[in-house]
């Protein structure tokens, strides 16, 4: 029966009728909405170089291989980063950051996403030869 009860809670939760706009003038709710949005972009921006990189490369697997490891490597740092700035010896991280956490932790991690997203166009831009 709890299952079906937190089934349900995460269910309607998540509906549209219940779901955050942004606003970036609005509660603090809606402007973490809008900071988790523009990670989101950011997010969806690398994935979609990523992929374009994976494929410009198809005929190279060990260059495949070793993009893949890179790119693990990658966001094993870019969360190490994020840990590093906003490190809080608390248990709960609003004791040290209060309630902008919700902005402030989505906008570093995008910051981030854009960082490696200008690495990877760099990349895709040479040539296969120049890789």
């Amino acid at each position: 029966m709890k299952k079906v009860f937190i089934y349900l809670s995460l269910f309607l939760l998540s509906s549209p009728l219940f779901a955050v706009q942004c606003n970036l003038e609005g509660n603090q709710t809606e402007m973490n909405q809008c900071a988790h949005n523009d990670f989101l972009r950011a997010d969806r921006e690398l994935n979609k170089t990523y992929k374009a990189l994976i494929r410009k490369s198809a005929g190279n697997r060990g260059y495949i291989r070793a993009l893949r490891k890179s790119q693990r490597a990658w966001m094993k740092f870019r969360d190490a980063e994020l840990n590093a700035i906003f490190y809080c010896a608390e248990r709960n991280i609003r004791i040290c950051w209060g309630s902008m956490i919700g902005v402030l932790y989505p906008n570093a991690k995008a910051d981030l996403t854009r960082d490696r997203t200008k690495q990877l166009k760099k990349y895709l831009e040479k040539s296969e030869g120049d890789l």
